[in-house]
């Protein structure tokens, strides 16, 4: 089997490449061409996997490299990720995370109709929840650029499965973290703000909304959904969570907690870091995915909490 990723070098992308290749798969990594390459997260594996350049902008680089490799699975995992940056950029955004979506499943239509696809969809999509928890027919209401991105690229995925027969599923992923997650993501900021202060490198934390409410889970469980999905005789769309909610000011504690410290002391709120339209609470039911992909989280909330922890206070020791 080969598998073509777009995103390897992000979070999602590290881990589902080491499953695959667990598995046999023969990886192909999609990657954008840029002066300065950042492959951190893939390092480790990047003698037994392929890098090739395309863009998701470009609609003639990934036919091109759906030519070249025919792969037999596309996971789609590469976007403008970051909540924030979407109010920034949400022209960008929306050429990344809706149109590029499109242009991957146009290059399969056009290229190779039997190849199966993944697409990325987000909780973000919910937003302001019509209801709680959150089921895959529960209506959409994003509350940012990013959101809404997301909703047309998990739409124009129901859409090519439907027009075309190709196997194309979305996996609602809600929140999932890890060590190899960006330092701009609150989770990763906290931990690594709770390194930094434990080692005397800074004395304060800042924050934006302590109260918003997140169903986290650790990244490495769910790209085990992600390929589940592709297994399956017919191809649908499924929430992936953890089935548990907490507030930011729960990571922000048990972070502390872990180092013996109190975060009181040392969180400040910052008013930089509010969203413009936040989303309160997200909580996810995953019980379709659990029936019928047979799939399970591994990791608790607590223990993904102390593994991010002890991950940025390993890592700043190492660097001196």
């Amino acid at each position: 089997m080969k598998a073509l990723i777009t995103g390897i070098t992000g979070q999602d992308g590290s881990y589902l490449a080491e499953l695959l290749m667990e598995k046999g798969y023969e990886v192909i990594g999609m990657v954008r061409r840029a002066s300065t390459e950042s492959f951190e997260r893939i390092d480790h594996i990047k003698t037994r996997i392929t890098l090739a350049q395309a863009d998701l902008l470009d609609q003639l680089s990934i036919n091109r490299i759906i030519e070249e490799y025919h792969p037999d699975e596309i996971y789609n995992l590469a976007a403008q990720s970051f909540v924030p940056t979407s109010w920034d950029q949400p022209v960008l955004t929306g050429e990344f995370d809706a149109l590029g979506v499109t242009k991957v499943l146009e290059a399969i239509r056009q290229v190779d109709r039997s190849i199966r696809f993944y697409q990325a969809s987000s909780s973000e999509m919910f937003g302001k929840v019509r209801e709680v928890p959150q089921t895959e027919k529960t209506p959409f209401h994003p509350r940012s650029p990013y959101g809404v991105a997301k909703v047309y690229g998990h739409w124009i995925t129901v859409n090519y499965r439907e027009s075309y027969g190709i196997h194309a599923s979305s996996g609602i992923l809600f929140n999932h973290e890890s060590p190899r997650r960006g330092l701009e993501f609150v989770t990763r900021k906290i931990t690594n703000g709770v390194a930094r202060i434990k080692m005397g490198l800074t004395d304060k934390l800042a924050l934006g909304n302590l109260d918003a409410k997140r169903d986290w889970g650790f990244a490495g469980d769910y790209v085990r959904a992600m390929w589940l999905m592709l297994q399956q005789p017919e191809p649908k769309d499924y929430v992936i969570s953890s089935g548990e909610t907490h507030s930011v000011e729960d990571f922000v504690r048990l972070s502390f907690e872990h180092v013996d410290l109190d975060y009181k002391k040392y969180v400040v709120t910052d008013p930089r870091f509010v969203r413009p339209a936040e989303v309160d609470l997200l909580l996810g039911d995953s019980s379709q995915a659990k029936k019928e992909l047979d799939w399970e989280t591994s990791v608790s909330f607590e223990e993904l909490v102390r593994m991010m922890v002890d991950a940025d206070l390993k890592r700043l020791s190492e660097s001196g």
